[in-house]
């Protein structure tokens, strides 16, 4: 009887120690707005889940739990999870990352100073001359008796020219994926468990997919909205690719 006892106890014990539980929240900007489309990822279980529009998310996991936060021109934010995240919602602020602003070249202004004005605005009445006389010479038409060609120079015939062809894009699927590697990060894959080494075999894979591409190949220009498309799609490819390694 003592046996059975101990048994049902150990059972209760068990089962509420391995329930499985959920944690609930919302992301926001450090401004206080909804950010969607944040992947959320358990890294204990290698659960992935979407913020929605509101910025909410749920996710499944318990207390001690690692949860990590990744969303393109946001800095990355892991949190771990307390008890007290399982009974209230777990409230999620996301930091802007920083846009270095490219160096702009200042021209030379008024100094105040008269004597170094006067030399940088003042250019010598010499100067002056030989650059007008050199603008009107290049502006002036050459006489046709000087280009035509002298008796027995060849003389290129004139047609109506050659296409060249179809328009190269400016960029390649290398091109590409050297792009999207270096705007996720390594670690934005090396979370979905995919090895350094097999990063561009994956994003190879994600375009053999069906990923649509033309327009970015095209102009060489892959916009914030073509990065969540492709975050997007990766989660519908990834379970597919992973599947051949499970089955060794």
């Amino acid at each position: 009887m003592k046996f059975k006892l101990f048994f049902f106890l150990s059972l209760i014990f068990f089962l509420h120690t391995h329930a499985q539980s959920y944690i609930f929240g919302k992301i926001t900007s450090e401004d206080g707005a909804e950010v969607q489309d944040v992947n959320v990822i358990n890294i204990r279980t290698d659960e992935m889940v979407l913020s929605n529009r509101d910025g909410h998310f749920m996710i499944s996991g318990r207390a001690g739990d690692e949860l990590r936060f990744i969303k393109v021109g946001y800095e990355r934010l892991t949190r771990k999870v307390a008890s007290e995240n399982i009974q209230a919602p777990m409230n999620i602020s996301l930091l802007r990352t920083t846009i270095q602003i490219p160096e702009v070249e200042v021209k030379k202004g008024l100094t105040g100073n008269l004597k170094i004005d006067t030399k940088n605005y003042n250019k010598p009445k010499k100067v002056e001359k030989l650059t007008a006389e050199m603008d009107r010479y290049i502006s002036q038409k050459s006489d046709p008796r000087i280009l035509a060609a002298r008796p027995g120079e060849f003389v290129q015939p004139k047609g109506e020219g050659f296409s060249i062809g179809k328009v190269k894009d400016k960029w390649d699927d290398i091109d590409l994926m050297s792009y999207i590697k270096k705007s996720l990060g390594e670690e934005y894959f090396t979370d979905l468990k995919i090895e350094k080494p097999l990063i561009d075999h994956f994003i190879y894979y994600v375009f053999a997919g069906g990923f649509e591409r033309k327009k970015i190949l095209k102009y060489g220009f892959c916009s914030d909205a073509d990065l969540y498309r492709f975050q997007r799609f990766v989660l519908t490819r990834i379970s597919s690719y992973r599947a051949p390694q499970t089955q060794k």
